[in-house]
C-alpha cells in the first residue's frame, strides 16, 4: 500500500506517529490525515535518508521509518539468521566497534555475520561474555571504552584494501549487471547486454539480473541477495529516470553513502565517478555529477555498487537521444571502458 498527500487511516496516523517521534511533526497532533505537513515531514525525512524524495510512504519509507525509531541501548541486539535485526541501534553499533578497531564490515544498520563477530571479538577483549548479545552488559563496556579511545575506523582500511585487489584486471571479474524495468526497459537492458558483450570479451562473468522483460528479482533486497551470494565483484545498475515536469535532465551515478558526509563506499565513488566521466565521454547528456545514496541495493550489497540513471523519459532532449539507433552503443562503450579502467592495475 502506498500512502500519500491526501490518504488517510490508521496507517497514515503510525507514519505520523513515527515521524514525531523523529522530531519532523508536532507531537501532539493524533491525526490520521496526510495533510500537506505530513507531506512534507515525509520528504524531509527521504531527503535526509538518501532516499528519493517524492513523499510516497512505500515499503522502502516505511521500513527506512521504522528502523529510525531504534537507538542503542532501546532494545537487545544480537545475530537471528534469516532475520536480521536493522535499525539507527545497528548502525551505530557497527560504528562503535569500527571506530574500536573491530572490524564489522560497512555501517549499513543490519546485523549480519560481520557484526556479530566483531562483536564478539570486543566483548572478549572488554571482559564481558562473548555470547554476541549487545546488552546491558555490552553498553556499558561501549560507555566505558568510546570516552577513552577515538579516530580510526577498519571499515575505511577494509574497503581501501578491497579496492586493491579489485585492481587486478578485468578478466575473471564477476560483475552483476542489473536494468531497470520501467520506464525505458528495453534500453536499459539493451545497454546491459551490450555491456555484457564486451566485457565478455575481455574474460569477465557478467550475470544480468533479468532478461528483457521482467524480473524474478523483485526488490532491490532480492537482487541485493543475488549478488552477494554470486558473490561478484562490482554490481552495476543501469536505469532511466523519469519525473512528472519535462525540465528535469541528465546522466547522473550513485554510490553508496550518507548523502550529508560522513561514511561512504570508497570503492563504489570512485567507480561510480569514473562511469560517470566515461558517459559524459561517450553521450552529450548533462552532467549531474555522482551522488551518495542509501538505497538498498547501495546499501545490502557487499562489493562496490553503483547506480546509473541515463537521463530521464520525461524529458524531451533525453528522450531524442534515447531513440537514436548509437546511443545504447555508446552508453554501453562508455560503461564497460569504466569498468575496465576501474580494474586496470595500477
Amino acid at each position: 500500500m502506498l500512502l500519500r498527500l491526501g490518504s488517510t487511516g490508521a496507517a497514515v496516523a503510525e507514519v505520523r506517529a513515527r515521524l514525531a517521534h523523529l522530531g519532523l511533526l508536532s507531537d501532539t497532533d493524533h491525526s490520521d490525515v496526510f495533510d500537506d505537513y505530513c507531506d512534507v515531514a515525509v520528504r524531509t525525512f527521504q531527503q535526509e535518508r538518501g532516499l528519493t524524495a517524492d513523499g510516497i510512504v512505500g515499503p522502502d519509507t516505511f521500513r527506512r521509518l521504522d528502523e529510525a525509531r531504534w537507538q542503542l541501548g532501546d532494545r537487545v541486539l544480537q545475530f537471528v539468521p534469516g532475520s536480521l535485526m536493522r535499525g539507527d541501534d545497528v548502525v551505530e553499533l557497527q560504528r562503535r566497534l569500527n571506530q574500536l578497531g573491530f572490524d564489522s564490515g560497512r555501517a549499513d544498520g543490519m546485523f549480519g555475520r560481520n557484526t556479530d563477530s566483531a562483536l564478539r571479538e570486543f566483548q572478549r577483549g572488554c571482559g564481558v561474555n562473548p555470547d554476541g548479545i549487545c546488552g546491558p552488559d555490552t553498553f556499558r563496556a561501549f560507555e566505558r571504552l568510546v570516552r577513552a579511545v577515538s579516530g580510526g575506523n577498519s571499515s575505511t582500511l577494509r574497503e581501501h584494501v578491497t579496492l586493491s585487489d579489485l585492481r587486478s584486471g578485468i578478466a575473471d571479474k564477476v560483475i552483476v549487471i542489473d536494468p531497470g524495468i520501467e520506464p525505458a526497459g528495453a534500453l536499459c537492458h539493451a545497454v546491459a547486454v551490450r555491456v555484457e558483450g564486451r566485457l565478455a570479451a575481455l574474460g569477465t562473468q557478467v550475470l544480468l539480473t533479468h532478461g528483457a522483460v521482467a524480473s524474478a528479482l523483485t526488490s532491490e533486497h532480492d537482487r541485493a541477495d543475488f549478488a552477494n551470494r554470486v558473490q561478484a565483484d562490482l554490481v552495476i545498475a543501469i536505469h532511466v529516470d523519469a519525473a512528472t515536469s519535462d525540465r528535469p535532465n541528465g546522466l547522473a551515478t550513485f554510490y553508496f553513502g550518507d548523502p550529508h558526509g560522513g561514511m561512504h563506499s570508497t570503492g563504489g565513488r570512485a567507480l561510480a565517478e569514473r562511469i560517470q566521466d566515461e558517459l559524459l565521454a561517450q553521450t552529450t547528456l548533462l552532467d549531474c555529477r555522482s551522488h551518495p545514496r542509501t538505497w538498498d541495493l547501495l546499501r545490502m550489497t557487499r562489493m562496490p555498487a553503483v547506480r546509473i540513471d541515463l537521463g530521464y523519459a520525461s524529458n524531451a532532449s533525453d528522450r531524442a537521444q534515447h531513440a537514436d539507433a548509437v546511443f545504447a552503443d555508446a552508453a554501453a562503450e562508455g560503461i564497460a571502458r569504466a569498468l575496465s579502467a576501474f580494474c586496470a592495475p595500477t
